[in-house]
């Protein structure tokens, strides 16, 4: 059993870096106020919030999978499963951001498209993930090592990409009425909301 458990490490590795972008949704607290602004923020800090548990719940089910008397059977449902939580997560949170309309901000409208298209984007490159997990061969210990190897790099590559329209639509304002959310703050409640 000894291929399963360095290389599902890897793998949870990999993932963690990708719910790094869903707990950008943070910022540091403002006093500009904006109404606006604030309402479309509550809506999706409250659409997100629940998503981002989903997708942070699926990691901790794929750290969990990763004790040496792990089989490849139990490695593979469990990753299955977590990738396809995460795929639905990402989905919905892009029904979020498409429902909120776009920001009173400039170029409003094409940072919540842009976040959308990315959204949908991850849901579908997560999706596809899970099928690679569900094709692999859990007969052939060495197999599925290898292809769990080829599945934490394009992890790597997903939680390299993945972020940049969300970023884009987070900035300025935006990010400020987000910090002012107390659901956005309890989202991103990790180290990362030390950066105000």
């Amino acid at each position: 059993m000894e291929g399963t458990n360095p290389v599902n490490k890897k793998l949870a590795a990999a993932l963690s870096g990708g719910a790094v972008l869903v707990l950008a949704l943070t910022g540091c607290s403002s006093s500009d106020d904006n109404e606006k602004l604030d309402s479309w923020a509550k809506e999706v800090c409250e659409g997100v919030q629940p998503q981002a548990k989903k997708i942070e719940a699926a990691n901790a089910a794929i750290q969990n999978e990763t004790s040496d008397n792990s089989t490849p059977a139990e490695v593979q449902k469990t990753d299955a499963k977590a990738f396809q939580d995460m795929s639905d997560a990402y989905k919905a949170m892009a029904a979020t951001v498409r429902k909120a309309g776009a920001p009173d901000v400039d170029d409003g409208e094409k940072k919540q498209k842009d976040a959308v298209t990315e959204l949908n984007g991850l849901s579908s490159s997560y999706a596809s993930l899970r099928k690679q997990v569900e094709d692999l061969n859990t007969k052939d210990q060495a197999k599925f090592a290898d292809g769990l190897k080829d599945i934490a790099t394009e992890l790597n590559k997903l939680s390299k990409s993945g972020s940049d329209a969300l970023k884009t639509l987070e900035e300025g304002d935006v990010g400020k009425a987000m910090a002012r959310q107390e659901s956005c703050k309890s989202a991103s409640a990790t180290p990362s909301a030390a950066a105000g």
